[in-house]
This record gives structure tokens, C-alpha cells and sequence, in this order.
């Protein structure tokens, strides 16, 4: 059974279980659009677990799974506005004439799901939940940045799968707004 709960109803065991301590994830502990370049580049791993800690504690950042009862995965969403490396990103924005800092448009931009359960859907559910998630908060609408997989083939590099595919955003009824290049797409559920 598959459960999707607000982070703030989720113990900070449960993301140390998903986060782990290697690895992309336990390294960037979903700061990289939180921060500004620079600030991403002076930081350590043990300062954006704190950071981390200390957001998900103060207020609900996004959103956990539980497979059968045991912590699964992972979503970050919150209104854009929150990310200031998204607000200042060329590729989200190219071709757009979108106001950035429009606090009622939200964001899911991370997705991690635990070693042992991947490929259950936990991405897809996690995806879903997003939407209800911001529109129960008063989003107008919610966006993702997926990148676009070929059928049948894999990723040169698995790690940049955490903005999720564009099938998991299709599956939860996002559509697409633009596509800034070959393989990333902007995607957007109207709540």
C-alpha cells in the first residue's frame, strides 16, 4: 500500500531512511534550487542536511511516501517563489513571458525515491499528491521541470532523473507549456 502525507507529518527518520547518507541525494538534501548559485557552490553536505532539517520542521516543503509502511520517497513542492535557483534559471524561462515571482504558481522540483523502491510508482504517486498539495495550500497552478526519457532507452546520467519524467508529470494530468530544450520540459497542472 502506497501513502502520501505532508513532510511535516512524516519523522525526520523517515528522510533520513530516504535521503540515506550517499550519493546525490544525502549531498544535496534538496537545496539546490533553495539556494542561489554561489550559495550552492560555497556549502557543504552537512550544511544543507541542517538547512534541510530546519525547513521541513518550520513548515510543510513538500511531501513523503510510505511503501507498506516504510518510508519510500520524496517531493519538494512549494510556491516558486521559494527556489531562487529556478527564478534565475535561463532554461525554465527561455521563451517565456511569465511573471517568476508569482507566489501562486508552484513548484515540484525534486524527486527521491529509497534504494529498494524504485519502480513502484512512489515518482508517479508523489507527482499526483503535488497537485492536491498546492492546490489545498491556494495554488493556481503548479509546475514541474521533467526531463524527456526515450522509450525504451536509459539516461546517460540516472542522477538527473530528481526532476522526474515527463510520463510521471503526464500520468498526474500536467501538460505541457514549453519545451526550453531537447530533453527538458515545462509542464503545468491548472489547479
Amino acid at each position: 500500500m502506497l501513502t502520501v502525507v505532508p513532510v511535516d507529518q512524516a519523522p525526520w527518520a523517515d528522510l533520513q531512511a530516504i535521503f540515506g547518507d550517499r550519493g546525490d541525494p544525502a549531498r544535496c538534501r534538496c537545496q539546490y534550487f533553495k539556494e542561489t548559485p554561489a550559495e550552492w557552490r560555497s556549502g557543504t553536505p552537512a550544511e544543507r542536511a541542517e538547512r534541510f532539517r530546519t525547513q521541513t520542521a518550520e513548515h510543510a516543503t513538500g511531501l513523503v511516501a510510505h511503501l507498506d509502511g516504510e518510508p519510500a520517497g520524496w517531493c519538494a513542492v512549494e510556491p516558486r517563489t521559494a527556489y531562487p535557483h529556478l527564478l534565475g534559471s535561463r532554461v525554465v524561462w527561455a521563451g517565456r513571458d511569465e511573471d517568476p515571482a508569482d507566489d501562486g504558481v508552484w513548484a515540484v522540483t525534486c524527486f527521491v525515491t529509497r534504494k529498494g523502491f524504485r519502480r513502484q510508482g512512489v515518482s508517479a504517486a508523489l507527482a499526483k499528491a503535488a497537485g492536491d498539495f498546492a492546490r489545498e495550500r491556494g495554488a493556481r497552478a503548479v509546475e514541474g521541470y521533467p526531463i524527456l526519457v526515450e522509450p525504451g532507452k536509459k539516461v546517460a546520467w540516472p542522477a538527473e532523473l530528481f526532476v522526474g519524467t515527463v510520463g510521471i508529470f503526464a500520468d498526474a494530468g500536467f501538460a505541457e507549456v514549453s519545451r526550453p530544450t531537447a530533453r527538458r520540459v515545462v509542464m503545468r497542472l491548472t489547479c
